[in-house]
């Protein structure tokens, strides 16, 4: 196969079974022939990636991605998409393993907020533990000289308690829950948009969609950008 690219997922599964429904809805396909070329790593055995950056003598998730990385360099992707926000926390190690180019996603992200909302400077994130401690968004925002707007202790335990105990646990959705997290986050945190910085949560957003705040969907971004990229590799 030529011309494809390859996503590293199963970070959880059901997220990047999300990705990939959004992914092929979105690509103006007519036949069988339009959809674009990939290679899907569904590597459910990676350790979570939060827990071993809230505890660093928990299993790391690198040498698991790294393998992946190098395996699926052999094959020659024309890039790479890694569908887990908190697995960007090791982007450079990955990178650097690879001359196949990684897409960063929380960078995407940031660059699209800047895009769609230009005068926007108060941005909450929103996500695991791990991600919203880690500082991948906030080294995204600061460059582009943007305020990063964490969760409250509250926020986060709710936040926690969807990705965790409803969405990972259960495969269930919890779409009350999701918008009173996002309606805190811009009512008492004074967020003027506010990053899905978790699959789990775009997940959310695709079964149980905000409307009524302003939100940027991290993996929603990198379908995009999937398409782009995939799309150029055609012409």
């Amino acid at each position: 196969m030529k011309d494809f690219f390859t996503i590293i997922g199963g970070m959880g599964t059901p997220a990047t079974e999300s990705y990939l429904r959004l992914l092929n809805k979105r690509t103006p396909a007519h036949r069988d022939q339009d959809y674009f070329n990939y290679i899907l790593v569904n590597h459910a055995t990676v350790p979570d990636r939060s827990t071993y950056l809230m505890d660093h003598s928990q299993p790391s998730p690198l040498p698991d991605l790294l393998e992946d990385i190098q395996q699926q360099t052999l094959l020659k992707p024309s890039f790479f998409v890694i569908a887990c926000n908190t697995a960007h926390y090791f982007y450079d190690d990955l990178q650097a393993a690879t001359k196949v180019p990684i897409v960063h996603m929380p960078r995407e992200t940031v660059n699209d907020i800047k895009k769609n909302y230009p005068n926007a400077k108060r941005i909450g994130v929103i996500g695991t533990k791990g991600t919203t401690t880690d500082g991948i968004y906030d080294r995204e925002l600061e460059r582009q000289n943007l305020k990063v707007v964490k969760p409250t202790e509250e926020i986060q335990r709710l936040t926690t308690q969807l990705i965790f105990d409803d969405i990972k646990n259960q495969n269930k959705v919890d779409g009350e829950l999701f918008h009173t997290i996002i309606k805190k986050m811009v009512e008492e945190q004074d967020a003027e948009v506010v990053i899905l910085g978790c699959t789990e949560l775009s997940y959310a957003q695709e079964l149980a969609p905000e409307t009524t705040f302003p939100i940027a969907d991290s993996q929603s971004i990198l379908v995009d950008k999937s398409i782009e990229m995939a799309d150029k590799l055609r012409k």
